[in-house]
């Protein structure tokens, strides 16, 4: 009963989405998998799915790229499963104006009314770049989960940001004749971004602190018991409360044009006792970090919304070598999962059970079982 109703994705039809001129797809509650050569638009199916539940492409694309050559709209229907109830979510991207969503036939106002009903995990291999990539990085993985999980982050992160947009329009405007005007200004959006910017840190820090109660297990048993990891928090403010850091750096801001300082140049360190993986773990210890973050981001979100998330994975395996490709599919082998992978050798080894298979080519899908 628990299995028949744990969250998944029913169905996904697309409309002249990238590659795509017309695709009727039916999952199995299981694992999918979608194998293909590469640039044939495997992704891109994952990609749609993830727009269902999040109205954003986790590729930061914009609308009008995802809409296919020629055509001025495209459309996703998606249905869900949910505790026994089906929803219907579509979503009607436009070249020139916003995205149209309704859920049950239904449309919503705001993007943030459809967070809750589908969780996804999405897993590329950029993902195992996290830990040496760029602050951004850390940061989109951050927010896009906290997103999913909770509107009211959402809705301070959407605020936070459009502050700091202001603020830095006002610091472009700064000169000699204007700078006292501009400077009474410049306190108001400061108040405004101190009192959102601290929503922020405190939910991210709560974030990290759920993480840990999961990171470290996992990567033990990811490196057979020989490390542990801990993410820790580092605002850009430092040991400075926000609204100090803020008037601190108030004049470098003026000189630079930017602002300089708040969760939007937060970061999170991974270390393994005392070493930072970010700056001298080996590009292996790297990827087991990541592998560890997305695994954890998982379990997190299970325990969460007392439910299973939908995997997205897009074309991971290859990555990984056996032993962590035995512990990825041992981790997931109870939730739904969509796969894309160039050719489905990579399952043949495993005791993973594969569900449903698809042949994609030049963006036609054959299912094949």
């Amino acid at each position: 009963m628990e299995n028949r109703l744990k969250l998944k994705i029913k169905s996904l039809k697309l409309k002249n989405f990238r590659n795509y001129g017309l695709l009727d797809l039916e999952f199995d509650a299981g694992a999918n998998i979608f194998y293909g050569d590469n640039a044939q638009g495997k992704t891109n199916i994952l990609e749609a799915a993830y727009l269902s539940g999040t109205t954003k492409s986790h590729r930061g694309a914009k609308d009008k790229e995802l809409i296919r050559f020629g055509n001025d709209e495209s459309h996703i229907e998606t249905v869900i499963e949910k505790k026994g109830i089906s929803y219907q979510i579509d979503l009607h991207l436009k070249k020139n104006s916003p995205k149209g969503i309704a859920i049950n036939k239904m449309p919503i106002r705001k993007a943030s009314e459809l967070f809750g009903i589908v969780n996804f995990v999405f897993f590329s291999p950029e993902d195992l770049n996290i830990i040496k990539n760029g602050p951004s990085e850390r940061r989109r993985f951050i927010d896009l989960e906290l997103s999913q999980l909770d509107k009211i982050y959402l809705s301070n992160l959407a605020n936070y940001n459009r502050i700091v947009n202001q603020r830095n329009h006002l610091l472009k405007e700064i000169s000699g004749e204007n700078k006292k005007n501009c400077m009474d200004t410049l306190e108001i959006w400061e108040l405004q971004l101190v009192q959102y910017g601290n929503k922020l840190i405190e939910r991210r820090k709560q974030f990290v602190e759920d993480m840990n109660r999961i990171v470290s297990s996992v990567h033990k048993k990811l490196t057979g018991y020989q490390e542990e990891i801990q993410i820790v928090y580092e605002p850009s403010n430092g040991h400075l409360p926000l609204d100090q850091a803020v008037e601190k750096n108030r004049e470098k801001d003026i000189k630079i044009k930017s602002t300089s300082v708040g969760p939007h140049r937060d970061d999170i360190c991974i270390m393994s006792g005392n070493l930072d993986i970010r700056r001298f773990g080996s590009q292996g210890q790297q990827r087991t970090a990541a592998l560890s973050l997305k695994l954890s981001e998982i379990e997190l979100v299970k325990r969460t919304i007392h439910d299973t998330p939908v995997l997205l994975l897009d074309d991971v395996l290859s990555e990984l070598d056996k032993h962590r490709q035995n512990y990825l599919l041992d981790n997931i082998n109870d939730i739904q999962t969509l796969i894309t992978c160039t050719g489905v050798d990579d399952f043949v080894n495993h005791r993973f059970s594969v569900n449903k298979v698809f042949h994609v080519q030049s963006g036609q899908v054959a299912k094949e079982n």
